[in-house]
């Protein structure tokens, strides 16, 4: 299944998406204004766009105030994008450079941060509390996983437990929070609501597991970044903890992260070593128990359409391979 497939049957809702996505993002101020068209001509799934509209179909959807949801969900993720670039000095993504590479880190700061309030202007038309609520939480948590990002960086002594704590804050909230803040806006049951939002959790957990696999598996050319950014970057990913145990693999990481990054060419030599290794199959295998986990609450849904749609859009994402 290809993910096109649910943006055809939803073309109509995606246009709308991206229509306000720009009218939004629309600064008084050139710099921000360029530097937004510059992070959205970069692209992007919109999944999480797909997920708020999907999940609402489960209820009574107002249409106008559904796309106000769905943009606000996207704008968050691009906003985190471009202060994760800041972060990792990163110079590339999806192909393009990022914010901070075309202009400078001050530039690519404000604008997420000009992103993240036009988010919150988005819902002041909604008086249900619970969403803004739903919405404060994402954002706390999510500002937490990254500030635990930059802790965790180099350290090759980190448990697993410390690693799915952050992708949870980092990732798969801020999916949950699209199914389940779709299903509040369109007034679903609570119990509906609740497998919504799990399903989005444990779509976001196997998500993130692939995203850190591809990582070492996809070429740089279907990244839009180089193979291995996360080690590059300090990142310590599932198929890098699975790797760890191997004594001489943690050796060869730590050393690099203490030379400061003398001999590239050495951990890419690492990375080869961890992408043919047993390490990128086993965490496949953690990610394929999160997918097993989301299909399993779509099989208790509503049967609509949507519910067959959630379990193909699932399908794609736990099975791409960039």
């Amino acid at each position: 299944m290809k993910l096109a497939s649910a943006f055809k049957y939803m073309n109509k809702d995606i246009q709308q998406v991206e229509r306000q996505i720009r009218e939004v993002t629309n600064a008084e101020n050139s710099m921000i204004q360029s530097a937004s068209n510059h992070l959205l001509n970069a692209g992007g799934k919109r999944i999480r766009p797909i997920f708020v509209l999907l999940s609402s179909k489960f209820g009574d959807v107002n249409q106008d105030k559904i796309i106000n949801v769905a943009v606000a969900l996207e704008l968050i993720h691009m906003a985190s994008l471009v202060h994760d670039d800041v972060i990792d000095h990163a110079m590339v993504r999806r192909g393009k450079p990022t914010v901070n590479k075309q202009w400078d880190n001050g530039t690519a700061v404000f604008t997420g941060d000009y992103i993240f309030a036009r988010t919150l202007e988005l819902l002041k038309p909604f008086k249900n509390n619970r969403l803004h609520t739903v919405l404060s939480n994402t954002i706390h948590e999510l500002c937490i996983g990254e500030i635990e990002q930059i802790r965790d960086k180099y350290d090759v002594e980190q448990s697993f437990l410390t690693y799915f704590r952050r992708i949870k804050r980092k990732t798969a909230l801020l999916i949950a929070s699209s199914t389940q803040m779709g299903a509040i806006a369109a007034n679903v049951d609570r119990a509906t609501e609740n497998m919504l939002n799990r399903y989005g959790y444990f779509i976001g957990m196997s998500y993130q597991i692939i995203d850190d696999i591809l990582d070492f598996t996809s070429s740089e050319k279907e990244l839009g970044k180089p193979v291995g950014s996360d080690l590059l970057n300090g990142h310590i990913t599932l198929p890098t903890l699975f790797a760890l145990e191997n004594s001489n693999v943690k050796q060869a990481i730590n050393d690099f992260f203490l030379s400061d990054y003398a001999d590239t060419q050495y951990i890419y030599d690492v990375i080869q070593t961890i992408k043919h290794s047993h390490a990128i199959e086993r965490a496949y295998q953690v990610s394929q128990q999160y997918l097993e986990k989301a299909l399993a609450l779509v099989d208790g849904l509503p049967n609509i359409e949507e519910k067959r749609l959630l379990k193909q859009v699932a399908l794609y994402l736990g099975e791409r391979k960039f």
